[in-house]
């Protein structure tokens, strides 16, 4: 089984890396963008094959490690 994991800031919480993007994107002649958020995506290849244990398994894993959880969001998508 294969989770996908999309780490994303919280509504909020200020992003230099992407207002650096932002102004990068100006800079190169893409006019008309009006914001940036940058994140970060994981996929992990479980040996899992139950969902559910799966899904339980991937979420403790953002809990600890992937996701700083008081600053950052997290969707999970399994395959």
């Amino acid at each position: 089984m294969k989770a996908k994991v999309k780490v994303t800031l919280k509504n909020g919480v200020l992003d230099p890396q992407g207002k650096a993007i932002e102004g990068a994107l100006g800079s190169l002649g893409f006019g008309g963008v009006n914001g940036v958020r940058q994140g970060k995506y994981f996929e992990i290849d479980l040996a899992q094959t139950d969902k559910a244990k799966a899904e339980a398994a991937v979420k403790a894993m953002c809990e600890k490690l992937i996701a700083n959880t008081v600053i950052e969001n997290y969707q999970i998508e399994l395959a």
